[in-house]
């Protein structure tokens, strides 16, 4: 999932323009003087090494920074990429103050760069990729993850329809068609047989909730998706909507806390932290002030939307890897799907704990 800036602890990898992600960029820059206001002088384009989705640049001209996102090029799985709804959406809560970076313009016409893409500011800030946030004092680390919580239950509370953004997904009955969603995009993925997946995807449609509150929902809320303000512990974009739509808001709490669970540090991890020392609040603290701020009493059956996410998540790896391994994705290809494997064990374990 993909950045702009990051913590001064990490900083962003930028590098050439991968070979298999070039595009015209002459057709770029003449594009660039039709639609983008304020745009003057030649682009320089290079492109961030992070990123498993949507394939990220960043764009200079004179003294102005952009960052354009694209989908990825080859045969891509159905209802993935959609670099239209990220524009969309991020354009609609800037509208109403939500914090996301300002958009310039979106391209569907495939013929400019070879696919569709839009165009938004560069924002400066920290985005930390070590979930655990090391080299800052336990203060700032709790003061960082209260505003990493109120940001997401602030989303929570943006009245849809005032944001125009009441047809931005089908209300009701979301577990069971995101379960039947990840399943085929699993489908459409699988590269071998991973028995844990099997079980979570004849167990999972059987328990889910019946309470349908419906929000928009992120899709993959968590620290590194996220832009801190340079020196306060203040959230001053939301980054990487391409999973979002209309759903249920405990879907991405709970995505947000599969860093209580998650074995992979570089996608986020806490396991084995020390949480009181660092200053990092537990799970249930963290779910708790959640209820507290969004109104909730508690969380019924907390393993079901788990587990839902990492299963998910785990979907969601399943196509990175195959898209690696076909030489279309943003890493390197690679024989070792481990991590998916691994994803699907812990959301099998959750699940039945």
């Amino acid at each position: 999932m993909d950045n702009h800036q990051a913590s001064r602890a990490d900083q962003p990898q930028i590098g050439e323009v991968r070979a298999n992600h070039r595009f015209d960029q002459a057709r770029l820059e003449a594009w660039f003087r039709d639609q983008v206001a304020g745009f003057d002088g030649a682009l320089e384009v290079s492109q961030f090494n992070r990123g498993s989705s949507n394939p990220t640049f960043l764009l200079t001209a004179g003294r102005r920074r952009y960052v354009l996102r694209k989908k990825p090029p080859g045969q891509l799985l159905a209802s993935a990429h959609q670099v239209d709804r990220e524009y969309r959406v991020m354009r609609a809560l800037g509208a109403v103050g939500f914090p996301v970076p300002p958009m310039r313009a979106l391209c569907e016409d495939e013929a400019v760069i070879g696919t569709a893409f839009y165009v938004m500011d560069f924002m400066d800030g920290r985005i930390f990729r070590d979930a655990r946030l090391p080299g800052l004092a336990p203060a700032e680390r709790a003061a960082l993850y209260d505003d990493l919580n109120a940001t997401l239950a602030r989303l929570h509370a943006v009245d849809v329809g005032a944001a125009g953004l009441a047809d931005y997904g089908r209300p009701g009955n979301y577990f069971e068609r995101q379960i039947g969603r990840w399943i085929k995009q699993y489908r459409g993925a699988q590269t071998e047989d991973i028995p844990e997946m099997e079980r979570l995807i004849e167990a999972l449609p059987a328990r889910v909730p019946a309470e349908e509150t419906v929000t928009i929902v992120h899709g993959d809320y968590r620290p590194e998706n996220v832009m801190f303000h340079a020196t306060e512990p203040r959230v001053i974009a939301v980054l990487d909507w391409e999973l979002s739509t209309l759903g249920h808001p405990l879907a991405d709490l709970a995505y947000n806390c599969i860093l209580y669970h998650s074995h992979s540090e570089s996608w986020g991890s806490l396991i084995g932290v020390d949480l009181k020392a660092s200053g990092i609040p537990s799970e249930e603290d963290y779910v708790r002030a959640y209820c507290r701020r969004t109104g909730r009493e508690g969380v019924d059956d907390w393993n079901f939307y788990l587990a839902f996410s990492i299963f998910r998540l785990a979907s969601i790896g399943q196509g990175v890897f195959r898209r690696n391994r076909d030489g279309i994705g943003t890493g390197v290809a690679s024989d070792d799907n481990s991590g998916t494997r691994q994803l699907a064990q812990t959301a099998w374990d959750v699940l039945r704990r």
